[in-house]
C-alpha cells in the first residue's frame, strides 16, 4: 500500500525508532527510509531515543485511542507545515523549520507521519503478536491484515500452532 510521503516513510521511521536499540540503529532507520540527517551527537541520540519511547504507545494502542496519542505528540513536536524546495526536489511539505535541528526534525517528521497514517489507515500499525516479541511495525501489505513484525515471527507462531495441533490430535 502506498501512503503519502509523511504517512509512509515517516511512519516507517517512527517504527524503526521504536525498535532501535542504539544510536547507530536510530540513524540507520532514518537513512533507510529516506530521511537525510547528519551524524547525531550523543545528546541528540538520547533525546531521539526518549522520543521513541513516546512513539511506542501509538503502535500498542487500539485504533480508536491512537488519534489522542498522536495529537499529544503533534502538540509536543510543535509541527507547523510549510512547503519547501531543496536538493533539486519538487515542492513538498516539511513539518519542521529548516533550523529545527535533528531532534526537532525527527519529532515533527514522525508525529506528522503517524498523524497521516492514523487518519488514513489507523489499523495499519501495531506491535508483533508473537509472544515475547515487542517489535513495532507499519503494515504496508496489500490486504492490511498483518499481525507480525516479520515473516520469521509469523512462521514461528504458525509452526508452533501446527505442532500443538499434531500433539493434541
Amino acid at each position: 500500500m502506498h501512503f503519502n510521503p509523511y504517512g509512509g516513510p515517516a511512519a516507517l521511521v517512527a517504527a524503526d525508532l521504536v525498535n532501535a536499540g542504539s544510536a547507530s540503529e536510530l540513524l540507520d532507520g532514518m537513512v533507510r527510509n529516506g530521511m537525510v540527517i547528519p551524524a547525531l551527537t550523543d545528546d541528540e541520540a538520547a533525546r531521539i531515543a526518549e522520543w521513541a519511547h513516546r512513539l511506542r504507545p501509538v503502535f500498542a494502542a487500539e485504533p480508536a485511542a491512537r488519534p489522542g496519542l498522536v495529537n499529544d505528540l503533534l502538540g509536543e513536536a510543535a509541527c507547523r507545515p510549510y512547503i519547501t524546495t531543496h536538493d533539486g526536489k519538487p515542492p513538498h511539505l516539511h513539518y519542521s523549520a529548516a533550523d529545527a535541528g535533528p531532534v526537532g526534525r525527527v519529532r515533527a517528521y514522525t508525529a506528522g507521519g503517524l498523524a497521516h497514517l492514523v487518519c488514513e489507515a489507523p489499523d495499519r500499525l501495531g506491535i508483533c503478536h508473537r509472544e515475547g516479541c515487542d517489535t513495532a511495525y507499519v503494515d504496508t501489505s496489500r490486504n492490511g491484515r498483518r499481525r507480525f513484525c516479520s515473516t520469521r515471527c509469523a512462521t514461528r507462531v504458525h509452526v508452533a500452532d501446527h505442532r500443538a495441533r499434531q500433539v493434541s490430535a
